[in-house]
């Protein structure tokens, strides 16, 4: 199958994708890493290569939550459909991120919209010059917040605009906004994916399906993040569609007590991001039937502390199409 990965990783069979929403002054100390990394440079640009190659990041913490960082290639183990699978590649470094903030502008999300404007607002303002951004804003529309014929943007000030352009009213095509996300996301050039959902969970007017979406999750290679934000008089409310639309990519789900908390989630996951592991290999059975893989991912021998992994569940093995965007671990749409 055909994978995208940067130019300074010709001599790996691998793909680089860690990211960093901060500056880079803001940087935490970078993992271990193996083989040593491209330069900040060439970290952005991709080639085609043809490699069989699963790719995982991985978010490691320990009992108390904490995330852990310094852990290295032999302290992984990985299992798909219950058999080891040799890491062939592993890194914990970080790189600029294509970032699409997907947020809810509907009726029912009118009480919390100051809220949901800090909380996408958290990562616009903490994004590097070299990270790719976007908004989504939907109610029953979905619109593109940036300009036309823009794409994607760092500057905080579009952004801001971005994010403010639409008034909260209407009901709420959440499949649908995910799938554009999905779109942008195809045209990023950056190897490291995430959209951030921010909504009630609802949804009354997709021509999307939530069979889809989950579907497109597993053929695509981002990570997806969602905050829930409810009130007493939230009847659309749907945690459950939240919880597994963030499961389904290796994400995870927020549902703050208090709408003003999602500022505080938001610097969590962008922390989370820059600390995560990723981790590569060539499945030990080849067979590209377009039947779902499961994978598990443990922690063996670190000084006997129990630590906890999250990653993909699984994915999707199906041959490659025509196409210069890779899908989720490594396989293309």
């Amino acid at each position: 199958m055909k994978i995208l990965v940067s130019a300074g990783e010709r001599r790996f069979v691998a793909v680089l994708a860690l990211s960093l929403f901060f500056p880079a002054g803001a940087r935490g100390e970078a993992g271990q890493q193996e083989p040593a990394p491209p330069s900040a440079a060439t970290a952005g640009a991709k080639i085609s290569v043809n490699v069989d190659l699963v790719q995982l990041r991985a978010t490691v913490r320990n009992r108390k939550g904490g995330l852990v960082s310094g852990l290295q290639k032999q302290d992984f183990q990985v299992y798909e459909d219950g058999r080891p699978q040799s890491i062939a590649w592993f890194q914990h470094e970080d790189v600029p991120v294509a970032i699409g903030l997907v947020v809810d502008n509907s009726g029912s999300m009118k009480r919390k919209r100051a809220d949901v404007a800090a909380a996408a607002l958290a990562f616009a303002r903490s994004s590097n010059p070299e990270d790719e951004l976007f908004v989504v804003n939907f109610n029953e529309h979905v619109t593109f917040g940036l300009p036309e014929m823009k794409l994607f943007s760092a500057d905080p000030s579009e952004l801001v605009e971005a994010l403010m352009g639409e008034p909260t009213a209407g009901k709420t095509a959440l499949y649908d906004a995910i799938e554009a996300g999905f779109s942008r996301l195809q045209k990023a050039t950056r190897n490291k994916e995430v959209l951030i959902v921010v909504s009630d969970g609802g949804d009354n007017a997709s021509k999307h399906t939530l069979d889809e979406v989950l579907l497109d999750a597993a053929r695509s290679d981002a990570m997806i993040y969602t905050i829930g934000l409810f009130d007493e008089y939230d009847r659309d409310r749907n945690p459950g569609v939240l919880r597994r639309i963030a499961q389904a990519t290796g994400g995870e789900a927020f549902f703050p007590a208090e709408p003003s908390a999602a500022v505080r989630i938001c610097r969590g996951i962008a922390q989370e991001i820059r600390s995560q592991y990723t981790i590569g290999y060539t499945p030990a059975i080849q067979n590209l039937d377009g039947g779902y893989r499961k994978i598990r991912v443990g922690i063996v021998g670190h000084r006997g502390e129990k630590l906890l992994v999250r990653t993909r569940d699984g994915y999707i093995a199906a041959p490659a199409p025509n196409s210069t965007k890779p899908g989720a671990m490594g396989v293309l749409k």
